[in-house]
């Protein structure tokens, strides 16, 4: 039930969700407020209005009509294909990596932008492919060509974290449109008989000493495994209850890395304990689980089913991959935790998917004769 102290014009709209999205992200610009030092500059002040921004964003998105999505989307993806191969061409480098364009205002990262992009277009693939063609290869290899162009332009700047999220979320998506499930199976075999190779033959040698320092944080505690290290400390340090707001040691002592991005949950677990990850999880769940797939369980067509689930992992993704980097339970890549983490770029494509979700559910009250 929506409350009924909210306007006629904003009844339609998804409170039980935005409501507890949003007090997510006051929570993380908490974090943000904290691990700044008890300021709400740099950090704190732009996580609020990043999300404002692309709050608007969403509810625009959400107004979009299914057919124009359906348009859009091989337009959209052969223009973020474009601009991988711009970044490329001439990309901004940081700290080694080649993955934005210099906008003058902004940088933009266009392989953020591909994570809903590839979703949009395999679900578009899979709604117009024949009943009778989704156990041939017709159901398999154009879904490879359309996802390892840009996985593998991705793969080039390096960035395996957003790599390993566009093939996520295209996976999710092959797997609902009904192929058969020996594949996968088949698939799966093949990655254990190649990782060995891939490991010493195509990751950097920064990925690699992750994957080495994930296996066994404490042969380099104070060098490669740093990071994961002071993590750890950080989460286990804060208890059930957490030290309270401020007094975190591990981040305001500079012991603790990226305290405001990727290790942003680190930061709230020493200050916020048990308590505040349960809070976490709790929103994720209404978030992601509730809303997210009872959307697409509740979608009206084939396309729209697969689009809001695909949509729904793309988040989740961000979600688990950080907590697990965080425990030390996956080796350390750069995913900042939806929400919660300091980035504008990771909040613009959370919001996106958001948006899609949003505009999936108006599709079906639509369907259902609830929203005028």
């Amino acid at each position: 039930m929506t409350p009924s102290f909210i306007p006629a014009p904003l009844r339609g709209l998804p409170w039980g969700m935005l409501i507890p999205l949003t007090g997510l992200m006051l929570f993380g610009a908490t974090v943000l407020y904290s691990a700044a030092g008890g300021h709400m500059a740099p950090y704190a002040w732009k996580h609020i209005m990043n999300f404002v921004i692309f709050l608007g964003l969403a509810l625009a998105i959400s107004h979009v009509p299914e057919h124009r999505f359906q348009q859009a989307a091989y337009p959209i993806y052969g223009l973020l294909v474009a601009l991988l191969v711009l970044v490329e061409a001439v990309g901004h480098v940081s700290k080694g990596s080649q993955r934005w364009l210099n906008l003058g205002f902004m940088n933009l990262q266009p392989s953020e932008l591909m994570k809903p992009g590839i979703v949009l277009i395999m679900a578009l693939f899979y709604s117009t492919l024949p009943p009778s063609m989704i156990r041939t290869w017709r159901a398999l290899i154009p879904p490879l060509l359309l996802l390892g162009l840009p996985g593998g332009l991705v793969m080039l700047q390096p960035d395996l974290g957003t790599g390993l999220s566009i093939c996520f979320g295209a996976v999710v998506v092959v797997f609902l449109s009904g192929v058969p499930l020996w594949w996968f199976i088949s698939g799966g075999a093949a990655a254990v008989v190649a990782a060995p190779m891939a490991f010493f033959f195509l990751l950097h040698d920064y990925q690699r000493k992750r994957v080495l320092v994930f296996l066994d944080p404490e042969a380099d505690m104070l060098g490669s495994g740093y990071h994961i290290t002071q993590s750890k400390i950080a989460i286990g340090s804060g208890g059930f209850w957490g030290k309270g707001l401020g007094n975190g040691s591990q981040s305001h002592l500079k012991y603790l890395p990226e305290a405001h991005t990727d290790f942003a949950f680190a930061t709230m677990a020493e200050e916020w304990g048990m308590v505040g990850g349960l809070f976490i999880l709790a929103v994720f769940f209404v978030v992601l689980f509730r809303w997210g797939m009872g959307v697409a369980r509740r979608a009206p067509d084939r396309f729209s089913q697969l689009l809001a689930a695909g949509m729904t992992a793309t988040v989740f993704f961000y979600v688990a991959i950080n907590m697990m980097m965080v425990m030390g339970l996956a080796p350390v890549v750069g995913i900042p935790l939806p929400f919660v983490s300091h980035g504008g770029s990771s909040m613009m494509t959370n919001m996106i998917c958001i948006g899609t979700i949003m505009a999936v559910d108006r599709w079906g009250k639509r369907a259902g004769g609830r929203l005028a």
